[in-house]
């Protein structure tokens, strides 16, 4: 799966600030949370670097996916993921064209105009990211 990759100079707490208010700009609700560097901790008792899953969802898109292909929602939420690095917090964004669209679940017709339109509007939360 390819997805986007982008860089930022804030840290942690920050980038996790910016990558809600961007997906929020373009209808999309963080609905999960997981804190892996706490889960690895807690569950192993091993330390790893600041690294965060949120679950992005927009509830008209998932629901008009979800009710064209029910098999679909294997795929939801839309995960992005927010870690600590070297120097700042990388961001990774999944291309939802090819999740959602090339998933090989479903030959579902409908899902071809969804896909791009929340690919549409994930390339406008990647374009907010590297331009803020």
């Amino acid at each position: 799966m390819t997805h986007d990759r982008i860089r930022l100079a804030a840290d942690f707490d920050a980038a996790i600030e910016r990558v809600t208010q961007a997906l929020a700009d373009q209808g999309f609700g963080v609905i999960t949370r997981i804190d892996m560097h706490d889960t690895f901790k807690e569950k192993l008792g091993v330390s790893f670097p600041r690294y965060t899953i949120l679950g992005a969802c927009n509830p008209k898109l998932a629901h008009q996916a979800v009710s064209a292909a029910p098999e679909i929602g294997l795929l939801l939420p839309c995960n992005v993921t927010v870690e600590e690095a070297d120097e700042g917090t990388l961001v990774r964004i999944p291309d939802a064209r090819e999740m959602l669209g090339g998933s090989g679940l479903t030959e579902a017709p409908d899902l071809s105009e969804l896909a791009s339109d929340a690919g549409d509007r994930l390339d406008r939360v990647v374009a907010a990211l590297r331009d803020g």
